[in-house]
């Protein structure tokens, strides 16, 4: 802990190191991070850690995640602090070393360690705040003492001195009378020759005194230790700077306070029972901070309200007490500085006496009254006045306050002296108030405005900025300090004297988002100064935001531009900033002003706005479209129609174009309509010409037809005709028909694109407009020939004119479509002579080939060459036209075209199954064969007869041979397939040796015909032997696979197939006999050895010399036990490979055997043997003499020692476990040394386990699961002496002691209960009902609460009364105290008192009062309730009160009610009234009279005959009737003695004229005359004093009148302006009154220029003054 900001903790989680930093301003989020380091220190302020690992330093910055710097040792570093915020100290076994943090610079060697400090532990390193001293403190142990050792260094001198001394610091200490501080170094030592248990603290200055200054004296001060801490010693010292205090802390965990000033030890007391360890300074309470061993972070502090009377009235110090207060400026002096001012003044002693008032702690004497004091004094001639002495020494010492300034500058302002003001206040030696500006105002205002300013008195102050013109800081000031002025009048006298600056001024009154004025008074200003364009600019910013609230401005706004700018309002407008303005009247005066467009924008109403819009003329085209688009459709409507009726020429354009754009919401049916019904075929026209292009309504391009046909736009009607594709045809067709256009073109268009050429032709012929027919074909679509000469034929027309027409047609059309209109009408010859041509012309296009074949064939024109020889007809076209003439002529057109599916369906309808099957085997195509070798094909067996029969064998094409097997193949046609091949291969044939037909031969016959497999073997040599056996071993043809591999002599195969197909081992056997081949030895072998035969296998393994298969032999041998086997085939294998596995085999197979010396021997030779493993095999196995030579060999001496265990050998055990030196060893040895009840050796190994926290448990079930109570705590007790001792074993073994040796457990926890598992233990000692031991756990476990629970229920054996009362103050659940409250009166009834003064800071003392009343033990606790009544808690005063009463204490009883008030006083008093003791009734009228029940109080001193009380009553309760009742009913009583007196103690509140009757009416003048005089008099003194006022006022008056003569100021008649005849003071009220928005115009009175002034300023100015 460098500070009091961080606390660094590192720790260790598992293996794990990590650091705790935690920021004491959030202490509950710790900052955990994983470290490597072995130190680690926080700087004082800042998130920066210093980390040291080794000889390594490193310095990191948390938040920015980077290392700022690092440093690497040329020594240990011992010890290392953070001295300032910038730098680290470094403490080596040779020197000492600062580290700054800047830069990167190396560590500064600073100074040698002294000889005195070798072999110290240096537990602090402190620095002065100029780092020129420096202090190393070490401690070292030294006969039986703890000895301390300081080296103290200069660092301009250059020199260190050797200290004797625990604790040190510095300190900076201002003494009085002294201008700078001095430099002080305290340190504390506890001397090996010191008498009794003292110490010495010294304190004393360092380097040489400040000039000026005094030197500090040295103090050697005595250190009282403790006598319960007779080895105590300091620590830790810190200075507190503020108090001038140093905190001392000791060992045992005492705290030291001491005076810097005078060495007095102010305070001592324990603070912890551990030792705090860190210390630091507590920056936020000016004292210190620690950290104990048990982690608890403590504070120390100066309790400012406590310090000064405890130091007067505990130490009985009171020079201390009065230099501490005056010191550090605080309360509970101010009796002993009243006395010594007092007592300086009356010996005329005034400049003490000042000091002393000016020193007074917390400003106690600086008084009006001690201000007061020293203006009586008079002053001596030659001298200083004592008051300007006073007011020097408060000038020297700092600031005056308030009163003290007002006093101080009168005089300097009566003598003119502002100069002295100025600089009193630059050094902020004044107190500025509202007092001090109004003083120093009629002599400077700026100077009153600074002081204002600092008083923070905001009307005065912006009454100054005001005066001085300072406008624009009024605003930001009224802001800065909350204050609201009066802005409305502030801005008319603004605009009155410069209404520009006004203007701005208004505006920073709206400037924020609410504004600081009404805004309507502000603009009522403006209008009154006519300031329209300032008024529309402040307008303009103050409506800004356009609130809601504001229409009514806004409105008002736009109403003053109209009426006197209308293009500012037009303007203002256009902006659309406003929307909350009254749109109806501002749309009305807009048309009043010429601004249609703004007028048409805020109308509501359909007639205003109709009549409006027809103004086209007025208006912007452009805005009247858009402005369309915010109407409804049928208020669009209704204006549109508005506008053609109004003007149809002038407003058609606007209307076509405001119809264009909107005709979708308005309705293109609705639009067509209100143009026809205008019968504006132009306006229908242009509208629907607009919206013709993007519309798909075939009404709309219908209507645009008929508008274009009736406007003569013939060319946009052919246009349209041609591009649109969204009228209705027929429709168009019939409507242009109608209008018999002169231009028939358009009619020609629709019927071409809409295939009405049939109507068209007829329509044209028929009207004698042939010419159109020939425009038509040539010009506009000569694709349309063919239509048009079928419409011809249909009309009966000439063929010659048909003919003409083809032959002049030169364009493109489809032959396909002329050639099927002639055919339709068997014309087709018609066409010979053009397709003649056609050809001639060298045309390829197949439709005029396909023609000219269909007339070849009709007229049988050597058909057949035409279609084997004209490369361009369309094959299935002719072939089609063909089948049904000539089924061959088909064949050869679609064999030449290879149209496939025309042909085979033409062959199969007619029975061509030899052209089709040559036809087939020359196409080769797989799809085609699949096709026809479906089965689904009736005819398949017709062609495939043919295939084998006629097509296979004209063809020498291996190609159309492969396709055509493939095809069978694919088909799954096998044995078709057969019969194919058969005849391919088997009949000499050119393909005969073909490898691949053999093969596939061989294949199908084992898929379709196994029969006939080996013969094939057997007839064909020419295939892929290997191969096809596999393939007949897949298909279970296995003598067939072994014929085969044996023809072709691979014999490992055949021994296979025999092994695993065949299944027969002892022809395998034969086969091998014979073959003799390693190969075949081997595959018998496996297969033997698969089946059992372990002999015969390793035989046939040896024969064949293959160790191969060495882990399956082993393996198989082994789950047989053929070790014998075993070790002949490993010793071969062995000579094949030395592998590690055959060798341990072949180790472990000795071992089995029991071939001992052999196993030694191999062991002992070079050898691949995994002993370790097979070592473990024999271990499991029981063969512990292997396991034995296995282990030794190899060293393994855990293994060793557990194979010793087995074998019986427990000493052999333990030295083997003592060699491993294994947990697992130990605990195994152990285990078997307690089961054969080997004690010793068993504790032996048992000390090497409980070392291990992990093991422990175990260790002790196994114990006591067989009973060995006894032998486990020898053990455990054996255990604690073990430097590697832990925490579990000290639990064990407590719990075992709770268990079986209950007498033995309270000494083992009072000595060890630190270092045991306390919850642990807890449980233990619960369980075993040891109450007496479970509270002392409860007690160090701090869990205090348990504890107490625990003593209540078992009192006899746990109770004890000074540990219960210890214990009970740290319960953390109060209900605990009621329940001890209640076993105290159950068990220890007299002690209850002194449980109950404990408690006292706890408890809920209304609670506790209220129980106590219920069990009727009130008297039982009256010493509790008067020790708790300083609490003036309600329940208790009552409790107390009513044992008063009990008692007839009526002397304690009024104690009480006077000292503590919080009762119930009516309740009280109600119940005292009737008690038999007057004293008590006396009482209840004192109550009575506390809450203001005078008359009751009064009745009940009456009723007692208590007549003192009773007027002292009713001269209280300043009550004239209770007064007056009381006298008279002294009167009735006869009691004159008591009427008198009352008249002297109520005089104040009896009416003269009452008393006068009363005393004459019962003839008692001289009773009353003493009252009647001093009436008399009273009443003369006070007319006298009203008649010299009257002279004084009088005479003020007649001055006041000549010097406004003096002046020319006369007095004027009233105004009566609104009051009437008012008097001269109403009539200048009503004038001057307000603002220029009163009762007198802006310009002042009628007849005058200007605004009227007076010789001395504005009106009212000096009538204000008066």
């Amino acid at each position: 802990m460098e500070s009091d900001r961080f606390i660094c903790v590192r720790e260790k989680v598992g293996e794990t190191a990590q650091v705790v930093i935690i920021d004491m301003q959030d202490p509950t989020n710790p900052v955990r991070k994983p470290i490597t380091a072995d130190s680690a220190i926080m700087n004082p302020a800042s998130k920066v850690i210093a980390l040291k690992s080794g000889r390594t330093l490193q310095i990191f910055n948390i938040e920015m995640k980077s290392k700022m710097k690092a440093h690497n040792m040329p020594e240990d570093v011992v010890f290392w602090k953070w001295i300032n915020l910038n730098t680290v100290a470094l403490v080596t076994e040779g020197a000492v070393y600062h580290w700054g943090m800047e830069g990167d610079s190396a560590p500064a060697k600073m100074f040698d360690r002294h000889p005195n400090l070798a072999g110290c532990q240096i537990i602090n390193y402190r620095v002065d705040h100029s780092l020129k001293w420096l202090v190393l403190v070490g401690i070292s142990a030294q006969q039986n003492r703890v000895q301390g050792s300081m080296q103290l260094y200069s660092v301009e001198r250059r020199v260190s001195q050797p200290i004797e001394g625990h604790a040190a610091s510095f300190a900076r200490f201002k003494l009085e009378g002294n201008t700078e501080p001095s430099n002080l170094f305290s340190f504390a030592v506890r001397p090996a020759n010191a008498t009794g248990n003292t110490g010495k603290l010294h304190i004393i200055e360092v380097g040489t005194p400040p000039q000026g200054n005094q030197p500090y004296p040295k103090k050697a001060i005595d250190v009282f230790f403790a006598p319960e801490a007779a080895n105590d010693f300091p620590v830790a010292m810190q200075t507190s700077q503020k108090y001038g205090v140093v905190f001392m802390i000791t060992k045992y965990g005492y705290v030291h306070v001491y005076d810097l000033e005078t060495g007095t030890c102010i305070y001592m007391n324990r603070i912890s029972s551990e030792t705090i360890f860190v210390t630091a300074p507590y920056d936020a309470t000016s004292g210190i901070m620690g950290v104990n061993r048990k982690g608890q972070v403590l504070s120390v502090s100066i309790d400012e309200d406590t310090i000064v009377p405890y130091i007067s009235q505990t130490l009985g110090n009171a020079e201390l007490a009065l230099r501490f207060a005056v010191r550090n400026n605080l309360g509970g002096a101010e009796d002993l500085m009243g006395q010594r001012f007092n007592t300086l003044f009356s010996q005329g002693n005034y400049a003490e006496a000042a000091k002393v008032a000016a020193s007074a702690p917390q400003g106690t004497l600086r008084t009006p009254q001690t201000i007061q004091k020293f203006q009586q004094v008079p002053t001596q001639p030659g001298q200083t006045a004592p008051l300007l002495q006073y007011f020097g020494i408060l000038l020297d010492q700092g600031k005056l306050n308030k009163y003290e300034s007002l006093e101080l500058c009168r005089p300097v302002l009566v003598q003119g002296r502002k100069q002295l003001l100025e600089k009193w206040l630059k050094e902020e030696k004044l107190e500025c108030s509202e007092e001090l500006g109004d003083l120093v105002k009629p002599h400077d205002a700026t100077m009153a405005l600074s002081i204002y300013l600092r008083a923070s008195v905001p009307a005065k102050v912006i009454q100054c900025f005001a005066e001085t013109n300072q406008f624009q800081k009024i605003v930001l000031y009224a802001k800065k300090v909350g204050y609201t002025p009066d802005y409305i009048f502030i801005l008319r006298q603004i605009m009155r004297t410069n209404p520009e600056s006004g203007a701005a001024f208004a505006k920073m009154l709206v400037q924020d988002d609410e504004p600081l004025a009404d805004i309507n008074q502000i603009v009522d200003v403006f209008m009154e100064q006519n300031m329209v364009q300032q008024c529309t600019q402040f307008l303009l910013e103050a409506l800004k935001n356009n609130r809601p609230s504001e229409g009514h401005l806004q409105t008002r706004l736009l109403e003053m531009n109209l009426l006197a700018a209308p293009q500012v309002a037009d303007a203002i407008l256009g902006n659309q900033m406003f929307s909350h303005y009254d749109r109806a009247h501002i749309a009305q005066l807009c048309e009043k002003s010429g601004l249609l467009q703004r007028a048409l924008e805020h109308y509501t109403d359909l007639y205003d706005i109709k009549r409006a819009i027809v103004h086209t003329h007025l208006l912007n085209a452009e805005w009247v479209i858009q402005y369309f688009g915010a109407l409804s459709v049928e208020d669009s409507m209704e204006c549109l129609k508005a506008m053609l009726a109004h003007s149809i020429r002038t407003n058609l354009q606007i209307v076509v174009q405001v119809a264009t754009k909107y005709h979708e919401q308005l309705g293109t049916e609705n639009l067509i309509e209100m143009f026809e019904s205008f019968k504006s075929f132009e306006g229908l026209y242009y509208f629907l010409g607009s919206i013709v292009n993007f519309s798909q309504d075939p009404e709309v391009h219908f209507k645009y037809i008929q508008a274009a046909c009736k406007t003569n736009q013939v060319k946009e009607v052919e246009r349209i005709c041609r591009e649109s594709n969204c009228y209705e045809p027929e429709r168009v067709k019939n409507f242009l028909k109608e209008q018999k256009l002169t231009d028939q073109l358009p009619l020609i268009i629709v019927c071409d694109r809409f295939d009405f050429v049939h109507d068209l032709v007829l329509y044209l012929y028929r009207n004698n407009f042939a010419k159109y027919i020939e425009i038509y074909v040539q010009k506009v679509n000569p694709s349309r020939l063919p239509a048009v000469v079928g419409g011809l034929l249909d009309v009966d027309c000439s063929d010659d004119i048909i003919k003409s027409l083809i032959m002049t047609v030169r364009g493109s059309f489809s032959t396909d479509e002329l050639v099927a209109e002639l055919e339709k009408r068997n014309r087709l010859k018609l066409l010979l002579p053009w397709l003649e041509m056609r050809v001639h012309e060298g045309s390829t296009e197949p439709a005029t080939h396909n023609a000219l074949a269909k007339i070849y064939i009709d007229g049988n024109n050597n058909a057949e060459r035409f279609l084997k020889e004209n490369p361009f007809y369309d094959s299935r076209v002719v072939g089609r036209y063909c089948e049904k003439r000539d089924p061959h002529l088909a064949c050869v057109a679609y064999e030449r075209g290879l149209c496939d599916a025309e042909l085979i369906k033409v062959c199969n309808e007619n029975s061509l199954f030899k052209f089709e099957a040559r036809y087939l085997v020359r196409r080769k195509e797989p799809a085609l064969w699949a096709e026809v070798l479906d089965v689904e094909n009736q005819y398949r067996r017709q062609m495939i007869d043919q295939v084998v029969q006629t097509a296979l064998s004209e063809t020498q094409d291996p190609d159309e041979i492969s396709v055509t097997v493939k095809a069978f193949m694919t088909a799954d046609l096998p044995n078709e397939l057969i019969e194919l091949l058969e005849k391919i291969v088997l009949d000499n044939s050119v393909f005969s040796e073909h490898r691949n037909l053999q093969n596939l031969l061989i294949l199908t016959a084992i898929k379709a015909d196994r029969t006939r497999v080996m013969e094939y073997i057997n007839r064909l040599d020419n295939y892929d032997a290997p191969d096809i056996a596999n393939i007949a071993i897949g298909n279970e043809l296995y003598e067939e696979a072994f014929a085969i591999f044996k023809k072709f002599e691979v014999n490992t195969s055949a021994i296979q197939v025999l092994i695993d197909n065949i299944k027969n081992l002892d022809r395998a056997y034969e086969f091998a006999e014979r073959c003799n081949e390693p190969g075949v030895w081997s595959s018998l072998a496996k297969a033997q050895l698969d089946n059992g035969m372990v002999k015969e296998a390793i035989d046939s393994y040896i024969k064949a010399e293959d160790p191969k298969d060495y882990k399956d032999v082993v393996r198989v041998a082994s789950d047989l036990d053929k070790w014998e086997d075993i070790v002949r085939y490993l010793q071969m294998a062995r000579k094949k490979a030395r592998d590690g596995f055959v060798e341990s085999e072949l180790v472990f197979a000795l071992a089995k055997t029991n071939r001992l010396a052999d196993l030694e021997e191999f062991i002992s030779g070079p050898n691949h043997a995994s002993v370790q493993m097979v070592g473990d095999r024999c271990f499991e196995q029981g063969m512990y003499e292997a396991a034995k030579i296995l282990y030794n060999n190899i060293s393994n001496y855990g293994k060793l020692a557990i194979t010793l265990v087995r074998l019986g050998q427990y000493q052999g055990a333990v030295e083997g476990a003592r060699k491993a030196n294994s947990t697992k060893t130990w605990k195994e040895v152990c285990f078997a040394c307690v089961d054969h009840q080997e004690f010793r050796l068993a504790q032996v190994s048992g000390l090497h386990i409980v070392v291990h926290a992990d093991e422990l448990e175990e260790l002790i079930n196994y114990y006591q699961d067989r009973g060995y109570f006894d032998e486990l705590i020898t053990l455990l007790e054996a255990a604690l002496g073990m430097d590697r001792a832990h925490m579990g074993m000290f639990t064990e073994l407590a719990i075992l002691y709770s268990k079986y040796k209950p007498s033995k457990m309270k000494e083992h926890l009072e000595l060890f209960w630190s270092r045991v598992n306390i919850p642990k233990v807890l449980r233990a000692a619960e369980q075993a009902h040891l109450w007496h031991e479970l509270v002392f756990l409860y007690d160090k476990y701090e869990e205090y609460d348990n504890a107490v629970v625990t003593m209540i229920q078992h009192p006899t054996e746990a109770w004890r009364e000074s540990h219960f009362k210890d214990i009970i103050t740290k319960v953390a659940n109060i209900e605990l105290y009621y329940r001890a409250i209640q076993f105290y009166l159950d068990y220890k009834p007299l002690l209850l008192n002194d449980l109950l003064l404990v408690l006292i800071p706890r408890m809920d003392h209304t609670r506790s009062v209220t129980y106590f009343r219920k069990v009727n033990h009130l008297q039982l606790v009256k010493p509790y309730l008067r020790a708790v009544q300083k609490l003036n808690n309600k329940t208790v005063n009552e409790a107390l009160n009513e044992l008063f009463i009990e008692d007839e204490d009526y002397t304690g009883l009024k104690t009480s009610i006077d000292a503590f008030d919080n009762f119930d006083n009516i309740g009280l008093a109600q119940r005292l009234e009737k008690h038999e003791l007057i004293e008590f009734r006396r009482i209840a009228a004192y109550l009575y009279k506390g809450n203001n029940r005078w008359k009751q109080s009064v009745e009940l001193c009456k009723k007692d005959r208590l007549f003192k009380d009773a007027m002292e009553y009713a001269s209280e309760s300043r009550s004239t009737d209770l007064a007056e009742e009381l006298i008279a009913w002294f009167l009735e009583q006869k009691n004159h003695e008591c009427f008198a007196a009352c008249l002297y103690q109520c005089y104040d509140l009896l009416r003269p004229d009452v008393i006068l009757e009363l005393s004459w009416r019962h003839k008692i003048m001289d009773f009353a005359m003493p009252f009647m005089i001093q009436v008399i008099r009273e009443y003369l003194g006070k007319v006298d004093k009203l008649q010299e006022t009257e002279v004084q006022r009088s005479q003020e008056a007649e001055s006041m009148e000549q010097q406004n003569r003096s002046l020319g100021i006369y007095p004027e008649a009233p105004l009566m302006l609104t009051a009437g005849p008012s008097g001269m003071n109403m009539g200048m009220q009503q004038q001057y009154a307000g603002s220029p928005s009163g009762g007198m115009p802006p310009g002042g009175p009628p007849g005058m220029g200007g605004a009227y002034q007076t010789p001395f300023g504005p009106p009212g100015a000096y009538y204000n003054s008066m």
